[in-house]
């Protein structure tokens, strides 16, 4: 699908700040909008490869891209602090007319293990986000990278079948996935869902009031280039990364547990649509590669050895804490409220991600 299709007559932004600016997201909006000329801040504690139990440092995202970004965008001003220095964020947002807030604890195992961190890094550091926004002159608007895991297990609810490959909703309320409607209460949630969710509610309190234009992106499994995944988090990357490598996997649950993609960025344009004309807009969007864009982890196995010709070893443990067997996004109000929709689909895009990392 061509991409001009979606293009609108939208306020080109002057000055971006991308907290988390290092990530995988968030380096991918730095260079949307060096590329489109604005004068970007990126911001980053570079602690990433520090909090995750599997990851090491041939997998550290945040240098790579830290490195990545100094050289080939040498006018954006990076920026080495942390969001929970609520001094640091009210002089660092001030000045910008729109912040792209990606910086946050990512992974589920990480929250079980130390669930304060988890807190303080998504919790408060969103607040002091959204607090340093609120304050600024420059009245820049927000948009904060959420997660489908604000749903907890309210998703496991829903009665799914096993088919060959994967599980499938079998419910045709939610043919075309889960909408923002879908509740938050009353089921399990993991401490990272929790902190999620809470920094996802003061986002919907700030917009309601019309404290800042803001808005949560509960967002499904996001993948792409300058991604290093690993087993805690990232999973396109680390399986596609652990096949070209030829290391074993281990798959937690019997990998038919299905889920919808989104090539990063189809994401920023996302983004980028609410930020540039954000006025009168929800608040809450699911954003993902929709029903058109899923596979089972199975499934990936067998697409990824069809790419490369490569088939690692593959074992199998427990399902983890907060899985859950489908989880697939409706895209419909973000399609309608802002004229989006993915336009690079699996195959392409995991053919962009092989080319990225064999070549770079």
């Amino acid at each position: 699908m061509n991409a001009d299709l979606f293009l609108r007559d939208m306020t080109q932004l002057n000055s971006v700040l991308v907290t988390g600016g290092a990530g995988f997201v968030g380096s991918h909006a730095v260079e949307y909008y060096a590329e489109q000329g604005a004068d970007v801040t990126a911001l980053d504690n570079l602690s990433r490869v520090d909090t995750l139990e599997t990851a090491d440092e041939s997998r550290n995202t945040a240098a790579y891209n830290w490195e990545y970004i100094a050289e080939n965008y040498p006018d954006v001003e990076l920026v080495e602090g942390d969001i929970r220095d609520e001094e640091l964020m009210e002089d660092v947002v001030e000045g910008h007319d729109a912040v792209v807030h990606t910086a946050g604890q990512v992974a589920v195992t990480a929250s079980i293990q130390d669930p304060r961190t988890d807190f303080e890094v998504n919790a408060l550091g969103t607040f002091n986000v959204l607090e340093a926004a609120r304050k600024a002159e420059s009245d820049p608007a927000v948009v904060m990278a959420s997660t489908n895991k604000v749903y907890g297990d309210n998703v496991n609810d829903i009665p799914v079948r096993e088919e060959k490959t994967r599980y499938w909703y079998d419910d045709p309320e939610y043919e075309d996935g889960i909408p923002e409607s879908l509740s938050i209460d009353d089921c399990e949630h993991t401490p990272y869902g929790v902190s999620k969710l809470s920094a996802d509610l003061y986002v919907q309190d700030y917009a309601d009031r019309g404290e800042v234009d803001v808005a949560a992106f509960r967002m499904s499994c996001i993948y792409g280039t300058r991604q290093f995944g690993n087993e805690d988090q990232g999973w396109v990357a680390h399986f596609a990364i652990s096949t070209l490598r030829d290391e074993p996997l281990t798959i937690f649950g019997d990998g038919k547990q299905v889920r919808d993609v989104l090539y990063v960025k189809d994401l920023i344009r996302a983004y980028d649509a609410f930020l540039s004309d954000p006025e009168g807009k929800p608040a809450v969007y699911n954003v993902g590669g929709g029903p058109d864009n899923t596979t089972s982890l199975l499934e990936f196995i067998d697409l990824l050895e069809e790419k490369t010709g490569e088939r690692t070893d593959v074992s199998f443990d427990e399902w983890r804490e907060g899985d859950q067997k489908v989880y697939v996004t409706d895209i419909a109000r973000a399609r309608a409220e802002l004229d989006w929709e993915p336009t690079v689909d699996f195959e392409e895009g995991v053919e962009r991600f092989v080319d990225w990392y064999e070549n770079r």
